[in-house]
């Protein structure tokens, strides 16, 4: 029977987390970006 190679197991697991981790963090800015912003225009003849 084959020896079980630990560390490739172990860096598969970190590939999949980290993938994981940067489709979370891709949604969440395409998400954001989505969102309509209530910012209001500086107009410069505004003085008084």
């Amino acid at each position: 029977m084959a020896k079980q190679n630990y560390a490739f197991e172990k860096r598969q697991k970190e590939i999949a987390k980290k993938k994981k981790k940067e489709e979370k963090r891709l949604q969440k800015a395409r998400v954001d970006d989505s969102q309509p912003q209530d910012v209001q225009p500086i107009s410069g003849n505004d003085d008084k």
